[in-house]
C-alpha cells in the first residue's frame, strides 16, 4: 500500500486536521488518520495556526489571577515569582485551542487552526516562476528518494505520477526538475539517463538553473510591530533595546551589530566578519555573557530589529537552552526603519566615522577593539536629546554596575575634547 506521507497537504486533509484538533485528538492520532508523519502535522499546525484572542492579563504569568501584586508596578518580567503560562493543549498537542472547553474562560493568548485559512496561506506561497523550484530542499530530497528506485525499475514519469497521486506536480514539471538537476542539487543523483524515455519537447529558455525555496516567515508570528506595541502598552516600563547592522559590503564585510539601550541612549557595537543569523545570535549571547543573566534580564527585556535575514533566529534569542526566557523579540514593519528611530539616528554618528561607499577594512575597522572605539567616542559625545549629557554619564548615574561591565568589555569614557567622529579614528 502506498504511503501518503510525501509533499503537500490538501484542503481536505487540512479539514481533517481542524476536526481532529476540535475533538481533542493528539498530533500522533491525526497523523495516523492521514497516513502522515507526526512531525508533518505538528509543523503544519504550528506554522498556520492564528492568534484568535490576545491575553487579557498584562503579563502571561501563571500566578497572575491570584497574585497580590498584579495591579502594582511590581508586576513585570523581573518579578522573582514570574512563571510563564503554559498550556499542554495550546503549546504541545494538538497545538491549538479549537474545541477547548475552557476557551471562553481562558484569559491568556489563544490560537486556532482554520483549515481554509491555512490552505490559503499555503497556496499563497506557491508563486509560479520560470526560474527556481516551488518547494523546500527537504521536500525535493524526499520526493527524489521516492522516485529514484521507481525510475531504476524502468517506470516512466507518467506511471509514477499515476501511482502516486500525493505528488502534486505535473509530468512536465517533474521532467523539468530532472533535466535541470534539481534532485542532484538536493543530494539525490537523478539525471536524464535515469528516464525510461525522455519526451521530446521545446524546453523553456532559462537564464540560469536556480533553486528558490519558499521563504519561511513563521518566525514573525507573535513578533510583529503591532504586537510590540501591544506588549509595550501592557508593560510600559519594560527595558527596550533596538538592534541592527551597519556595513558597506554585504558580501565581504566587515559588519557592525549595533545595540542601543533606549533607557540610557547607550550604544554597543559587536564586530563581525560575516552577517549570518548565527553571527547575530552570537552577538546577543556576547552581550549576555559579560552583563550576566540577571543584569541582561533587567536591561534587555525587549529586542526590536528589522526583518533582515540575519535576524531570523528569534526563538533561540528569546529562550535559553534551559527553557528560561532571555528576552522578547519583535520586528519592525517592512520598509519602516523609523520604528527603531533612536538607533537610526545613532547610525548617523557611526556614518561620520564609517562613511558609505568606503572600504571599511581599509579604513581600519578590523576588530572588536575598533568597534569598542566607535562605541566609546559616540557614547562620550554630549547630545541635546540627553539634556547635553553623554550616554556614558547617564548610564553611570543610573546603572553603575552596567557601566562597569561595559568598561570591562573595553568601552571607555573619552574626555570631551578628545571625542572624535572622523574616519581617522580607526587608524
Amino acid at each position: 500500500m502506498t504511503s501518503n506521507k510525501y509533499l503537500h497537504l490538501t484542503l481536505a486533509e487540512r479539514q481533517v486536521i481542524e476536526t481532529g484538533i476540535s475533538h481533542g485528538s493528539t498530533k500522533a492520532a491525526i497523523a495516523e488518520t492521514l497516513g502522515k508523519n507526526k512531525s508533518t502535522i505538528g509543523k503544519e499546525i504550528k506554522l498556520h495556526r492564528v492568534k484568535s484572542a490576545s491575553a487579557r492579563y498584562p503579563l502571561d504569568c501563571s500566578l497572575f489571577p491570584k497574585c497580590k501584586d498584579k495591579n502594582t508596578f511590581l508586576c513585570n518580567l523581573q518579578c522573582p515569582s514570574y512563571i510563564p503560562f503554559t498550556c499542554k493543549r495550546r503549546d504541545r498537542s494538538p497545538g491549538a485551542c479549537n474545541g477547548c472547553e475552557k476557551y471562553s474562560r481562558c484569559h491568556y493568548d489563544k490560537y486556532k487552526y482554520i483549515a481554509s485559512q491555512a490552505d490559503g496561506e499555503y497556496r499563497d506561497t506557491l508563486v509560479n516562476t520560470r526560474l527556481g523550484v516551488n518547494a523546500t530542499l527537504s521536500q525535493i530530497k524526499e520526493l527524489g528518494l521516492l522516485i529514484k528506485p521507481l525510475l531504476a525499475q524502468g517506470q516512466s514519469v507518467y506511471a509514477i505520477l499515476q501511482n502516486h497521486p500525493e505528488i502534486n506536480l505535473t509530468e512536465k514539471t517533474l521532467y523539468h526538475y530532472i533535466e535541470d538537476g534539481v534532485f542532484q542539487n538536493a543530494g539525490v543523483p537523478i539525471t536524464c539517463m535515469d528516464l525510461k524515455r525522455q519526451v521530446r519537447r521545446k524546453l523553456t529558455k532559462k537564464k540560469s538553473i536556480e533553486y528558490s525555496p519558499r521563504k519561511d516567515r513563521s518566525y514573525l508570528k507573535g513578533r510583529t510591530h503591532k504586537e510590540y506595541i501591544e506588549f509595550k502598552e501592557m508593560n510600559p516600563y519594560a527595558s527596550v533595546v533596538e538592534m541592527d547592522t551597519v556595513y558597506n559590503d554585504g558580501s565581504n564585510g566587515p559588519f557592525l551589530q549595533t545595540f542601543i539601550f533606549l533607557k540610557y541612549g547607550f550604544l554597543f557595537c559587536v564586530y563581525h566578519q560575516k552577517k549570518t543569523a548565527q553571527n547575530m545570535l552570537d552577538g546577543i549571547l556576547l552581550l549576555e555573557s559579560f552583563l550576566g543573566e540577571e543584569l541582561f534580564n533587567q536591561e534587555v527585556e525587549v529586542l526590536i530589529t528589522d526583518r533582515g535575514s540575519e535576524f531570523v533566529l528569534a526563538e533561540k534569542a528569546e529562550i535559553r537552552e534551559d527553557g528560561t526566557r532571555r528576552t522578547r523579540f519583535f520586528y519592525c514593519d517592512p520598509m519602516a526603519s523609523w520604528q527603531k528611530g533612536t538607533l537610526e539616528n545613532i547610525h548617523l554618528f557611526i556614518r561620520e566615522i564609517c562613511p558609505k561607499e568606503t572600504d571599511l577594512y581599509a579604513l581600519g575597522l578590523d576588530s572588536q577593539e575598533k568597534a569598542n572605539r566607535i562605541s566609546s567616542h559616540i557614547n562620550s559625545y554630549s547630545r541635546k536629546k540627553l539634556n547635553n549629557k553623554t550616554s556614558f554619564s547617564v548610564l553611570s548615574f543610573f546603572n553603575k554596575e552596567m557601566a562597569d561591565k561595559l568598561i570591562g568589555q573595553g568601552v571607555t569614557e573619552i574626555p570631551p575634547d578628545q571625542v572624535t567622529l572622523k574616519p581617522y579614528l580607526l587608524k
